[in-house]
């Protein structure tokens, strides 16, 4: 594992815990938009800018600004304690779960490793090289995969964007239709 890699873990595992354990709305809307932010950078660091894209766009952007709409629109009641008392019994169970996915960690192979199972079966990688313009008419094989051969999951992604996007709106009270 590199320092980056490392250090967006433990960024993101940090602004995990501090969203949950925050007390105040807007300090936990705050660090749960850096949260999505350190994990769009991570599925970017993973070799997933499509992901990456998307946890940008709706964790960071449209979820932060639908919470902060939110917020801005309802009364916020005033707190003494910064920070949430955690429970005993939760605390076992993150733990435990922690301890479950660190443990298999390095099991997974390194990005870009010979030993990772994509190189493990170049048929599959070949053939959708070889095969991507002549299947879907598209001359990039990435678009072609996502667009083609992934095209249900593209598909089910547009819908969870645009869907957020008519939220956005409707919260800014934006006009969508005009009637006319």
């Amino acid at each position: 594992m590199s320092a980056i890699t490392a250090a967006l873990f433990v960024f993101v595992l940090a602004t995990a815990v501090l969203t949950a354990v925050l007390r105040d709305v807007l300090a936990a809307i705050i660090v749960f938009a850096a949260y999505s932010l350190g994990m769009a950078i991570f599925y970017a660091v993973l070799l997933a800018p499509d992901v990456a894209m998307t946890e940008a766009a709706i964790g960071a952007g449209v979820t932060t600004l639908l919470l902060l709409l939110t917020i801005a629109k309802t009364v916020r009641p005033s707190t003494d304690a910064t920070f949430e008392r955690p429970s005993l019994p939760g605390l076992l169970v993150v733990g435990a779960f922690t301890a479950v996915v660190l443990a298999t960690v390095p099991s997974f192979p390194a990005v870009g490793s010979e030993t990772a199972p994509i190189w493990s079966n170049p048929e599959v990688s070949q053939y959708y090289l070889e095969h991507a313009y002549k299947d879907t008419g598209v001359e990039n094989a990435v678009t072609a995969v996502l667009a083609g051969y992934r095209g249900f999951d593209t598909f089910g992604e547009a819908v969870v964007v645009f869907a957020a996007g008519i939220a956005a709106l409707l919260a800014l009270q934006t006009e969508v239709f005009t009637g006319e």
